[in-house]
């Protein structure tokens, strides 16, 4: 289930990405050709700021999932498959609590942004709607992020099992 949601938002991050270049691309294009009569888009950094935001958390639950963050892999060879899933689930509940904080301050910060009716400068674009268009997926990577530890706690039980059973024989 997660994997179908995960891999779209991705994609459509990836696709915001494209949206970004097309719009620094013409911007600055525009801003050399004013002799042409061309122009630069208006407000485009306020855009590319908006949708950079949007494309980043849209690549936060795949990376999530698929284990793509940062982890230090020294002694994995050494320690065992058993081992190392207890280490991935304690990363991973480390890194629960890391999106549940981000979405927690997102949501506040959704808030202040209502209360005091912040735009941007030129567009005047209300800036709570990058917080909304942000958190569902701040959500989604807090799922994801609980359902890993769960995978991972799986994974060490069964690798504990298999050990106990090679054990035996």
């Amino acid at each position: 289930m997660f994997v179908n949601i995960c891999r779209a938002v991705a994609i459509f991050g990836g696709f915001l990405l494209l949206v970004i270049t097309a719009i620094v691309v013409v911007s600055v294009s525009g801003r050399a050709l004013v002799p042409l009569g061309l122009a630069p888009i208006p407000g485009d950094f306020e855009l590319v700021e908006i949708s950079t935001a949007l494309a980043v958390f849209c690549f936060l639950p795949w990376c999530q999932l698929k284990g793509g963050h940062v982890t230090v892999d020294v002694l994995s060879a050494v320690l065992g498959r058993r081992i190392e899933a207890w280490l991935s689930m304690i990363y991973n509940i480390c890194m629960t609590g890391i999106a549940v904080l981000i979405a927690w301050r997102l949501w506040d910060g959704m808030i202040d942004m209502q209360t005091y009716s912040e735009t941007t400068f030129i567009l005047q674009i209300p800036v709570w709607w990058a917080y909304a268009g942000c958190l569902p997926l701040a959500l989604l990577f807090v799922l994801v992020s609980a359902w890993t530890v769960l995978r991972d706690l799986r994974e060490a039980l069964a690798a504990g099992q298999d050990a106990s059973a090679e054990a035996g024989r």
